[in-house]
C-alpha cells in the first residue's frame, strides 16, 4: 500500500510536468520527466576565496534511439556570481544529472547530484485514496531541493605551466538586427582616429573629408549605444573595441536621425584583474603625434578605469576647382588653386567606475572630458573671367578653431530572480564650448602679381551645445528563448551661437559690421519616445523580433540679430520594425528585416538665413521644408563554409520628401545680384537599392581576410523642382579587402584596400550650417572613381609579447583623390582634393601590470568565451 501512494504521488508530479512541455501529453509519445528540482552551491578556489564567473554546466543522461547508446545533454549553464554562488531550477528529478564545473587555470569538477525518492514511511497510517497532508508534501518536496555546499577546484598545474591561452574573436559577428566587426587587433589603425577604423570597415564608405558614408548616405553616430556630439576625428582608434553596424535600426532605436542607419563604437572597458595598463605612443611623417595611456584597477567589488591620450596633426590637401556659369546673361568662368594645411592638437580623457552592490545589481559612472584645437590655413589663386575678361586674385584664409567636450554617464542595472529579466536606467550628458576667429585675406593682383587692392574680413564667434538623454529599458525572458522589451526616452538638445562679422573693403582703413553675414541663434531641441518589442522562437530554427515605436518631437529657435523666433512641433508618428531569421541548416540562415524611419529638418535648414560669411559659398535656409519618412527592407543569406562566414544582403530604401542641398540662381540681398546660393529642398523622393557580399574567412594559422562588395543603383527624383536637371539611375559598385598575415616569431603584416565607383554626391543630413565642404548636393552631381592600398607591420617582443611596435603608410599610391562633378541650370563645377597621402606612422605600445589567469573569468557572458583557443 505504501508504495503504491508513492507511485501515485509520483503520477501527480509527472502529470503536472507534462503540461510544461511541449508534446507531453497522454499519447504514445515518451513520458516527461517533471521539471522540480533544484540545486545550488558555492565553488571555491584551493585558497578558500569564492571562484567568481566560473562556468556551470548542468547535463542529463538519455538514450538516443538512432545511435542506439546514451549520451549526455545539456539541460542548462550560468556562470557563478562574484560570490563563487550558483543556483538552478527546474531540473529534472527522475534522469540522472550531473554538474560539470570549469574555470581557466583549474581542473574540470564533476558533480553528480542524486535527488531524494519520498520515503514510504511518510504514507503511513493513510488509507486509501487519502491525499498527503501539507506536511507530508513539503517533506516530499524538499528532496528535490539540493544544497550542495563548498564546492572546491584543484589547481591545474599543467595547464598553468605549458597552456597559453588566446583570445581569437571572431573578425565579424551576426545578430539578428546588426553586425558587429571586432577591430581592436586592426595594426593600420594603430595611433590613428577612428576615421581610420572606419576606413577598415566593411560596408562602409570615408570620403575626403573624413565623413563616413554607408550604402551613400551618412549613418549617425553613437557611442557604448548612445549618440553623441563628437566627430570620428576626436575619437581615438586606440579606444575602440568593435563596431557595429545597424542598417535597419529596431523600434529600440531613434526613428529620427539619418536613414543609412547607426554606427554604434563600442569602447575598450578593461576588466583586467588586478592593476594593469597601456600605454601607446606614435609620430607620423606630416609631423603629427599620438599618445594614449589606459590604466585599470580591479578589486572586490569596484573596478575603476581611467583613459588619456593627445594627438597633434598636421593635414595637406592640395586641389583645384573650376566651375562655369551664365547667370543673368553673364559668362563666368572661375579657376582656383587651392592648398591648405590643418595644424592642431586634442585630447581626450575617460574616467569610469563600476560598483557591484551585489550580484544583481551594480550602478557605474563615467565622466568624459576633452579640448582641441585646430588652425587651418588656406592659400587658394583664383582666376575669373567674366563675358572675357580675366582677373587674378589671391585668398589667404588664416583661423583657429577651439572646443571643449565633457560628457557625464550614470547607469544602473538591475538583475532579477528569472535568469535574463533586467531593468537598466540611463542618464547620459554630453556637451561643451567652441569657439572660432578668422581673418579672411584677398588681394587683388595685377598680371605681373602685383597688388592693386586689398580686401580684409575678420569672424569671431563662439558657442555651446548641451545634449542629454534619459531612458530606462525593462527586458524579461519569454517562452521558447523569446524576450519582451519596453522602454521611454527623452533627448533634449540645446545650442547656441555668436559670431559677428566684419569686413574692411578695398580702399578703406575702417573695418564695418557686416550684420547679415554674422549668424547668432539659440536653439532648443528635444524628442520624446516610447517602444515595445517582442522577439521569440518558433519550432527550433525560426526567429523573430518585431517592435513599435511612437516618437514626437518640438523645436524652438531664435535669431537674435532680428529677434525673429522659429517654432515647430512634430506630431506623434508611428515606427514599426520586423526582423525575421530562419536556420535553413546548421551553417545557412536567411534573415529579413523592414522598419520605418524619419528625419525631420532643423533648425539650422530652416531658417530664412542668407550666410554670407564665405563670399564663395553662399548658403541660406528653407522654412518651407517637410520631414522625410524612409521605408527600408533587406533580405539576407549567411553560410558558414569551413572557418569562413559569407554574407549576401539585398536591400532597397525609399524617401519620400528626401531633404537635400541644393544650388540654384538667386537675387542675393546682399548684393544685388543674381548668384549661386546653396539652400535645402525636398526633393519629390530618392530611391536606393542593391546587393552587399561579405566573406571573412582564417584560410591558414597565418593569414585570415575580409572582403566586402556593395553594388547598387541610387536615383533622386527632382521632378517637383522647376527647371531642375533630373540626375539618371546610377549604377555603382565598393569593394573592400583586408588580408592579416600572421608570421612565425610575432610578425604580423595587414594588408587592404578599397574601390569607390561612379557614385552620386552622398545625401546631405544637413547636421551643420554654412559653406558645404562638398562640391553641390546629391541630386546634382557625381563623384568620379578612386581606389585606395594600406599597409602596416607589426612586431610584438617581451614576455607574453606585452610590447608591440607598428609601422603603418596610408594611401601608398597616393590614389584617394576625391574629384566631384556637379551640374545644375547655368552652371558646371569640377572640386579635386587629395589628403594627406602615402601618410607613414611608427606606433609604440606597451602593456603594464598584474596579468593572471583570472582575467579569462571576469566576463560573465559566456558568449564571450567562444574563440578561445588552447595552445
Amino acid at each position: 500500500m505504501k508504495s503504491r501512494l508513492v507511485l501515485f504521488f509520483l503520477s501527480l508530479i509527472t502529470l503536472n510536468g507534462m503540461a510544461q512541455f511541449p508534446g507531453g501529453g497522454f499519447g504514445g509519445g515518451p513520458r516527461q520527466d517533471p521539471n522540480r528540482g533544484q540545486v545550488s552551491g558555492k565553488v571555491m578556489n584551493p585558497e578558500g576565496q569564492p571562484a567568481e564567473f566560473a562556468t556551470v554546466i548542468v547535463l542529463k543522461s538519455e538514450f538516443d534511439s538512432t545511435a542506439n547508446s546514451t549520451k549526455e545533454v545539456v539541460v542548462k549553464a550560468q556562470t557563478t556570481d562574484m560570490d563563487g554562488k550558483f543556483s538552478f531550477e527546474g531540473l529534472p528529478i527522475m534522469s540522472p544529472i550531473k554538474l560539470k564545473i570549469s574555470s581557466v587555470g583549474f581542473k574540470e569538477l564533476e558533480v553528480p547530484v542524486q535527488f531524494d525518492r519520498p520515503d514510504p514511511s511518510l504514507f503511513s497510517g493513510m488509507k486509501p485514496g487519502q491525499a498527503p497532508d501539507m506536511a507530508v508534501i513539503q517533506k516530499i518536496m524538499a528532496g528535490f531541493n539540493k544544497d550542495l555546499g563548498e564546492l572546491t577546484l584543484e589547481t591545474d598545474s599543467q595547464m598553468l605551466d605549458g597552456v597559453t591561452v588566446k583570445a581569437a574573436k571572431a573578425l565579424m559577428e551576426m545578430d539578428i538586427d546588426k553586425k558587429i566587426f571586432n577591430v581592436e587587433k586592426n595594426i593600420v589603425t594603430a595611433g590613428g582616429t577612428a576615421v581610420d577604423v572606419m576606413r577598415n570597415i566593411p560596408s562602409l564608405q570615408v570620403d575626403i573629408d573624413g565623413n563616413v558614408k554607408l550604402r551613400n548616405a551618412a549613418p549617425t553616430l553613437f557611442i557604448d549605444g548612445r549618440p553623441t556630439t563628437l566627430t570620428l576625428e576626436q575619437i581615438p582608434a586606440d579606444a575602440i573595441e568593435k563596431v557595429e553596424v545597424i542598417t535597419n535600426p529596431s523600434a529600440k532605436y531613434d526613428a529620427s536621425g539619418s536613414m543609412a542607419g547607426i554606427l554604434n563604437l563600442v569602447l575598450k572597458k578593461n576588466r583586467k584583474s588586478g592593476f594593469n595598463g597601456m600605454v601607446n605612443i606614435g609620430a607620423d611623417n606630416y609631423m603629427g603625434a599620438n599618445t594614449m595611456t589606459s590604466l585599470n584597477l580591479r578589486q572586490g567589488k569596484f573596478n575603476v578605469s581611467l583613459m588619456g591620450m593627445g594627438n597633434l596633426m598636421n593635414r595637406n590637401t592640395t586641389g583645384y576647382s573650376q566651375r562655369t556659369s551664365s547667370i543673368g546673361g553673364i559668362d563666368a568662368m572661375s579657376y582656383q588653386d587651392i592648398t591648405s594645411e590643418t595644424k592642431g592638437m586634442m585630447g581626450f580623457g575617460r574616467l569610469a567606475i563600476d560598483y557591484d552592490l551585489s550580484s544583481k545589481t551594480s550602478f557605474s559612472i563615467g565622466g568624459v572630458m576633452g579640448g582641441g584645437n585646430f588652425n587651418p590655413y588656406e592659400d587658394i589663386m583664383i582666376t575669373n573671367t567674366i563675358n572675357g575678361v580675366s582677373s587674378v586674385s589671391n585668398r589667404l584664409s588664416e583661423s583657429s578653431r577651439q572646443f571643449r567636450p565633457k560628457g557625464l554617464q550614470l547607469g544602473f542595472r538591475q538583475n532579477f530572480a528569472t535568469e535574463g529579466e533586467q531593468l537598466t536606467m540611463d542618464f547620459n550628458y554630453f556637451g561643451g564650448t567652441n569657439g572660432n576667429d578668422g581673418i579672411y585675406t584677398t588681394n587683388y593682383l595685377t598680371d605681373g602679381g602685383l597688388i592693386t587692392g586689398t580686401q580684409i574680413q575678420k569672424q569671431i564667434g563662439e558657442g555651446a551645445n548641451r545634449f542629454m538623454t534619459f531612458q530606462t529599458d525593462y527586458v524579461k525572458p519569454l517562452k521558447n528563448d523569446g524576450q519582451f522589451e519596453t522602454g521611454i526616452r527623452a533627448q533634449l538638445n540645446t545650442l547656441s551661437n555668436l559670431n559677428d562679422n566684419t569686413l574692411k573693403p578695398v580702399g578703406s582703413d575702417v573695418y564695418q559690421d557686416v550684420t547679415s553675414a554674422s549668424i547668432n541663434f539659440d536653439s532648443d531641441n528635444s524628442v520624446y519616445a516610447a517602444y515595445v518589442s517582442v522577439s521569440g522562437k518558433v519550432g527550433n530554427a525560426f526567429n523573430y523580433k518585431t517592435g513599435l515605436r511612437a516618437e514626437s518631437s518640438f523645436y524652438t529657435g531664435e535669431l537674435l540679430n532680428t529677434n525673429e523666433s522659429f517654432s515647430n512641433s512634430f506630431p506623434i508618428s508611428l515606427f514599426p520594425s520586423i526582423f525575421l531569421s530562419k536556420d535553413l541548416t546548421d551553417t545557412d540562415q536567411l534573415q529579413m528585416s523592414v522598419t520605418r524611419r524619419v528625419n525631420r529638418p532643423n533648425f539650422f535648414q530652416l531658417i530664412p538665413f542668407v550666410d554670407y560669411s564665405d563670399s564663395l559659398n553662399i548658403t541660406r535656409g528653407n522654412a518651407d521644408l517637410v520631414p522625410e519618412f524612409t521605408t527600408s527592407a533587406e533580405l539576407s543569406y549567411s553560410k558558414t563554409i569551413g572557418t569562413g562566414t559569407f554574407l549576401a544582403s539585398a536591400y532597397f530604401k525609399h524617401t519620400n520628401n528626401l531633404i537635400t542641398q541644393y544650388l540654384g540662381q538667386e537675387v542675393n540681398p546682399i548684393s544685388g545680384r543674381l548668384d549661386l546660393i546653396n539652400t535645402f529642398i525636398n526633393a519629390n523622393s530618392s530611391d536606393n537599392y542593391g546587393v552587399e557580399l561579405t566573406f571573412t574567412n582564417k584560410v591558414t594559422n597565418w593569414w585570415d581576410f575580409t572582403a566586402n562588395a556593395n553594388f547598387y543603383n541610387s536615383r533622386i527624383n527632382t521632378e517637383n523642382i522647376e527647371s531642375s536637371i533630373q540626375s539618371e539611375p546610377l549604377l555603382t559598385a565598393f569593394g573592400k579587402l583586408n588580408n592579416n598575415f600572421n608570421l612565425k616569431n610575432s610578425w604580423v603584416i595587414q594588408l587592404s584596400g578599397d574601390y569607390q565607383g561612379k557614385t552620386n554626391v552622398p545625401v546631405s543630413q544637413g547636421r551643420g550650417f554654412g559653406p558645404p565642404s562638398s562640391a553641390q548636393s546629391s541630386s546634382q552631381g557625381y563623384i568620379e572613381p578612386f581606389y585606395g592600398v594600406d599597409i602596416a607591420v607589426k612586431k610584438s617582443f617581451f614576455k607574453d609579447n606585452a610590447g608591440s611596435l607598428t609601422l603603418s603608410a596610408n594611401d601608398i599610391f597616393r590614389t584617394r583623390g576625391n574629384t566631384q562633378v556637379s551640374f545644375g541650370e547655368g552652371f558646371s563645377q569640377t572640386y579635386y582634393r587629395l589628403n594627406n597621402p602615402q601618410m607613414i606612422r611608427l606606433n609604440f605600445s606597451l602593456r603594464f601590470g598584474q596579468m593572471d589567469m583570472k582575467m579569462f573569468r571576469r566576463n560573465s557572458n559566456p558568449g564571450a568565451m567562444e574563440g578561445m583557443q588552447m595552445q
